[in-house]
């Protein structure tokens, strides 16, 4: 039996509903090198608004291509969706403290209070209320775990609009449940790569037999939408339209601490694409950029997939089938293909522009994680704190209780913030394979990123 637990303060902190942040912080607006454009894989020269149109909502692309607006306006409509599930509790976790025996005090940010159980549910509901705003038909997307695409049907529902998700292979036949949540909220929900589009019956040919990644659903549900009068794509990572919706995590992150009078000493996220991360840290990081404060800000990320720690910073193909634009990143090449990890949603080969820039000039710092030892802190954090974590999310928990570790041999009581993306209950299959002792860890050969980086588009910059 645990020793009894004395806790000193409170275990939550929620803001009232009138404390919702009103604008996205816009994290660019204080860089003084600004994130690399998109480049027009064509012209080789920057994107325009007329070469995204037919791709993206309209509005969507406006905040794309924002550098300079510090605060974006969300939209009464948004702003009285998020109060379904927003404010999120900022919690301690007192019961984890006590568990590692660490002075640390830890908190953590809760986004997987909603039905979609992610935080995917900030940008989802944005791009939905955009693309109905602008009388379109419906959308298309990609899906790697499937918590984009839950969140994405359930706003498609809310405004009526037609939902089109093509979910990762791997993710789609490991995670029946998540899949069947978006067939309720009315999406259609396709495997990929697929033989329903010609990028999709490119890449089966290309790859015989593969499990599939984000970029090849991403070459595929653009591909949907291009092709359909009425639809555009909507994309539930990376893109800095998507880290701006995101930032309202970071911004009810730093009032909640505020309120508490804490200072976060290090700020933990799990990085994929980089939605969440770059989320939570952006206000975060806008305090270091304005010379305010300063903190220290760690992305974890699968070492099945480590784009920031063994990637090039390159301009790359976002997809695998090559037909968006080029971005700026930290990439493993757009023809990697990671291993069936059951981390889904962090099987992307790059990572978001404006944090390929951050990391570049050392504002951030990133570790790569092993499956299995991910899953041993997904396990001891559902039985300390009562949450079964997703997959994704601990990757965060994992660092957090390495860095809290690190605090029990030194003695400092450092403040760790970090964010829970979201809960892991259609994740059992993962689950019982560790539970089983069936889980294994792939981390690929030098060889095999370098055969891939290899195939990195020529490009100046």
């Amino acid at each position: 039996m645990r020793n009894s637990l004395k806790i000193e303060g409170q275990v939550k902190t929620y803001l009232k509903e009138d404390e919702l942040p009103k604008a996205w912080y816009n994290v660019r607006a204080d860089m003084k090198k600004k994130p690399a454009p998109l480049l027009n894989p064509g012209t080789g020269k920057p994107v325009t608004f007329e070469d995204l149109q037919p791709v993206f909502c309209d509005e969507l692309i406006k905040q794309e291509l924002d550098n300079d607006t510090a605060y974006i306006e969300i939209p009464e409509d948004i702003r009285t969706f998020y109060k379904m599930y927003r404010p999120s509790p900022l919690v301690r976790a007192y019961f984890l403290e006590q568990a590692l025996g660490t002075p640390a005090h830890i908190y953590y940010k809760f986004e997987g209070n909603n039905t979609s159980g992610s935080h995917k549910l900030n940008s989802a509901i944005a791009q939905a209320y955009y693309a109905k705003k602008q009388g379109l038909k419906g959308v298309t997307t990609e899906t790697g775990a499937g918590q984009w695409g839950t969140a994405l049907s359930m706003s498609s529902a809310f405004f009526g609009l037609d939902c089109q998700v093509y979910m990762v292979k791997v993710s789609y036949e490991q995670k029946p449940f998540r899949r069947e949540v978006m067939r309720t909220y009315g999406a259609s929900v396709t495997p990929s790569p697929s033989m329903n589009t010609e990028i999709g019956k490119k890449i089966n040919a290309e790859f015989p037999g593969t499990t599939g990644s984000l970029g090849c659903a991403i070459s595929e549900a653009v591909e949907a939408a291009v092709k359909q009068p009425g639809y555009r794509y909507v994309l539930g990572s990376v893109l800095n339209q998507v880290l701006l919706h995101q930032s309202v995590i970071g911004l009810e992150t730093k009032a909640a601490l505020d309120k508490l009078g804490v200072k976060a000493d290090l700020i933990i996220g799990c990085a994929g694409g980089g939605s969440n991360l770059g989320g939570l840290v952006s206000p975060f990081i806008g305090e270091k950029l304005r010379g305010e404060a300063d903190y220290d800000i760690l992305a974890v990320e699968p070492a099945s997939c480590p784009s920031f720690t063994r990637g090039k910073y390159a301009y790359d193909f976002c997809d695998t089938g090559k037909v968006c634009p080029l971005a700026k990143m930290y990439t493993l090449g757009s023809s990697f293909i990671p291993s069936a990890n059951h981390a889904g949603g962090l099987r992307y080969h790059g990572m978001s522009s404006i944090l390929s820039e951050l990391y570049d000039q050392g504002l951030m710092r990133a570790t790569s994680v092993e499956q299995t030892k991910v899953f041993e802190a997904a396990k001891l954090f559902a039985q300390t704190e009562g949450i079964l974590p997703a997959p994704e999310s601990s990757h965060a928990i994992r660092a957090t209780i390495d860095e809290a570790l690190k605090c029990k041999e030194s003695g400092q009581a450092k403040n760790i913030v970090f964010g829970l993306t979201g809960t892991g209950y259609f994740d059992m299959v993962a689950y019982q394979k560790f539970n089983d002792g069936e889980m294994s860890d792939y981390i690929p050969t030098d060889e095999d990123i370098a055969k891939s980086l290899a195939q990195l588009p020529q490009v100046n910059g």
